[in-house]
């Protein structure tokens, strides 16, 4: 790779950590070429980005854009990295999951998820990671329970004013 290939492979990197709020850092060694592309369109159904580049270069990237934000990150890059990025925070650690039923495999593995500034590092993370909340989740939540003492005080009302015109008519 020149130093221009170089260049331009760190620059969409930085692009896409710029962009997205969520990323995986996966190990996908030892999986066939015919299991990662499997993969690759279980993301692509599922809008989550993979891109495979050289930990050296994911690193630079990442230095490049905020050395300390991404300081815990860097331990994860070794061995194959393919990089996930997601909108929605638990969509790789479901295809993963998924992915490694199907296969039957441990892999790939999680090496880290840099989740909202928050990292998650190492594969034992995985479980708690398909159970994150996403923020359209938290915000339904919030409403249902934001609705549902409301409903209870109208209905409550409701009932009240009913009563009341009932005694009121039957005078």
């Amino acid at each position: 790779m020149t130093k221009a290939q170089k260049n331009e492979v760190i620059e969409l990197l930085k692009e896409k950590f710029s962009q997205y709020n969520n990323f995986y850092v996966t190990d996908t060694e030892s999986l066939t070429v015919a299991q990662i592309g499997k993969l690759r369109s279980a993301c692509f159904n599922k809008q989550v980005e993979m891109k495979v580049a050289k930990n050296t270069l994911i690193r630079k990237a990442l230095e490049q854009l905020d050395s300390e934000k991404y300081a815990g990150m860097y331990d994860s890059l070794h061995n194959v990295t393919a990089l996930m990025f997601s909108e929605n925070p638990k969509e790789p650690a479901l295809i993963i999951s998924s992915f490694r039923k199907e296969a039957n495999n441990e892999k790939p593995l999680l090496k880290a998820a840099f989740i909202n500034g928050d990292i998650y590092a190492g594969n034992d993370q995985l479980v708690a990671l398909t159970k994150i909340k996403t923020k359209n989740e938290l915000i339904g939540e919030v409403i249902g329970l934001l609705q549902s003492p409301a409903k209870r005080v109208l209905a409550a009302l409701l009932h009240h004013h009913e009563k009341q015109t009932e005694g009121a008519a039957a005078e």
